[in-house]
């Protein structure tokens, strides 16, 4: 096999930062660019390379800025494109390079170009969107949004119907028009050129659509499922290798994908080692382990075997073909350590510690959610009232307005999955409103910030904290770590994941326990082996403890 090749993104932490839930600069409630701009010492003392700044971009704000209505120009409650320069410009005197957010699946409704585009049907931006004539006066097809209701919306002055795989205020772009591709390219040259490090691309596999667009599946007694005419389409990769050729190679960036719906085939030509499209991808296999009846909401928690299973499977599957992202986590997630671990006053520290060591000694390049590092928790709201995301609200009303889910089981689903539980504010210190802000927050804080915090996790040398900037210290130092080739250990385990690195001749093994009991494991009981890290003090030979996790380096 072929000696893998280096790359800075390879080897780097990406920290990933929801601007809204950050830290608020002005009082008024929502968290903003200087926010972060405040907060770099902080970041740089964790020892992150690279922020991932989810959109910042001009809009109204439909779908916490995943909406945009002008690409070049900051959301008003963020600050300005002066505020974006300053908070660049600084996080390079930190060591710390910036990544934005690239939504071009879909605009805002109040975008420029669609507000040309439904004004009537031979205007030159009519072909920017999809737009499609009833079919028996309903709906062209069946296909459900992913935020509910149909993918599809009347518009009464042309009489067509545009499509919105998300909230109807987010019309979908026609990627088959080539216009819409130079406009995209040249806005992407014009952040190349102000200066960031490269892009992480929503929903990128969706940007070509099966142009028959035909009826999906009916999978939850209301619509299609579009995935299979949408995800993974049949240009998309001729579009992202047209990208890569007229933006991406003419820069040294960071560029992964979030790709829905990816297999592992599709993968290996997303984050091909030729570079010809992109540096690496998102799959969301890890994280959508749990189905109900009514999909992703359900309150059940993954089992260990699943979830090693399709870690392990992108492991193996694209050693030497193509790059992995490692994630638990992020905005649209519900928090690590509860869905995958124990949240409990007992176990929280030492679980988000195993988690965090098992992802981060894996081969591919880790991210870590605002707060992950300090083990921050799920909110666990009791109201729907609390919520504040589109998603959450949404299916509450589908489901339980169409007698399909109970109330009282959605609310359970919704503190269990909703996304809004990773986006209360981050809790910095033990002040009012965790210190996020002096004003009143644009969703509640997590009642538990008086434990959970920044400050106290930076006064603890125990703390989760400490420990993440410790993984990060050895992955900037040991190449095997970001290099060595993986080998999946106790394979069958319900209890343990554990796993081999292997690099010119040096072995390291990983164990971690995912449960809150004692079990038997003799991997670590090498003498001769160094400790590079483990979440306990003191070991007991041929066990491991409740949630207990141990790195060893072989001689």
């Amino acid at each position: 096999m072929a000696e893998e090749k280096k790359a800075w993104w390879k080897e780097a932490v990406i920290y990933q930062i929801y601007p809204r839930s950050f830290a608020d600069s002005n009082g008024d409630g929502i968290g903003d660019l200087n926010g972060i701009t405040a907060h770099l010492d902080y970041l740089e003392t964790l020892g992150i390379d690279v922020i991932w700044l989810s959109p910042v971009y001009k809009s109204p704000n439909d779908d916490n800025g995943y909406d945009i209505s002008d690409y070049r120009d900051i959301m008003d409650d963020f600050g300005t494109m002066e505020d974006f320069d300053r908070l660049l410009a600084e996080a390079h005197r930190h060591h710390i390079k910036i990544v934005m957010d690239l939504v071009v699946n879909h605009t805002s409704d109040e975008h420029a170009w669609f507000i040309e585009s439904r004004s009537s049907k031979d205007n030159p931006y009519r072909d920017y969107y999809i737009w499609k004539d009833p079919k028996n006066g309903k709906e062209p097809n069946n296909w459900g949004a992913c935020f509910g209701g149909s993918a599809w919306e009347f518009d009464e002055r042309t009489g067509m119907y545009y499509l919105h795989c998300f909230s109807k205020k987010q019309p979908d772009l026609n990627w088959e028009n080539p216009k819409v591709r130079d406009e995209v390219f040249d806005m992407m040259n014009w952040w190349c050129e102000k200066g960031i490090d490269g892009f992480r691309m929503d929903v990128i596999s969706m940007i070509s659509k099966d142009q028959s667009f035909p009826d999906g599946t009916v999978e939850d007694g209301l619509y299609g499922n579009f995935s299979p005419y949408v995800c993974n389409g049949p240009r998309v990769h001729e579009f992202l290798q047209e990208m890569n050729s007229r933006v991406l190679s003419h820069y040294d960036l960071l560029t992964v994908g979030e790709a829905a719906g990816v297999t592992i085939e599709e993968a290996q030509k997303y984050a091909n080692n030729e570079g010809t499209e992109l540096g690496m991808v998102f799959q969301f296999e890890h994280v959508d382990l749990v189905r109900g009846p009514i999909g992703k909401w359900t309150d059940q928690k993954p089992k260990l075997a699943d979830f090693r299973h399709i870690m392990n499977k992108w492991q193996y599957e694209l050693e030497g073909k193509a790059w992995n992202s490692l994630f638990l986590d992020n905005h649209d997630q519900p928090r690590a350590v509860s869905h995958f671990a124990n949240d409990s006053e007992k176990y929280r520290v030492v679980s988000a510690k195993m988690l965090a060591t098992c992802l981060h000694m894996l081969k591919g390049t880790p991210y870590i959610y605002q707060g992950e590092e300090l083990g921050m928790t799920n909110v666990y709201f009791d109201k729907l009232e609390d919520y504040r995301d589109i998603e959450s609200i949404n299916a509450f009303h589908q489901y339980v307005d169409n007698g399909l889910v109970k109330a009282e089981d959605m609310m359970r689903y919704l503190k269990e999955i909703s996304r809004d539980n990773a986006r209360t504010p981050m809790q910095w210190d033990d002040s009012k409103n965790a210190g996020f802000t002096d004003g009143t927050p644009w969703i509640n804080v997590n009642p538990n910030y008086k434990e959970i915090n920044a400050k106290a996790a930076l006064a603890d040398p125990d703390s989760v904290f400490h420990y993440y900037q410790e993984l990060i210290r050895l992955r900037h130092t040991l190449p095997i770590i970001v290099y060595g080739k993986f080998q999946g250990l106790l394979e069958d385990s319900e209890t343990i994941y554990a796993y081999k690195r292997i690099l010119d001749g040096q072995v390291l093994t990983v164990a971690c326990n995912f449960t809150d009991q004692e079990q038997d494991c003799v991997l670590c009981e090498d003498p001769t082996a160094e400790e590079l890290i483990s979440n306990y003090k003191g070991h007991k030979a041929g066990k491991l403890q409740p949630y207990e996790a141990r790195v060893i380096l072989h001689k």
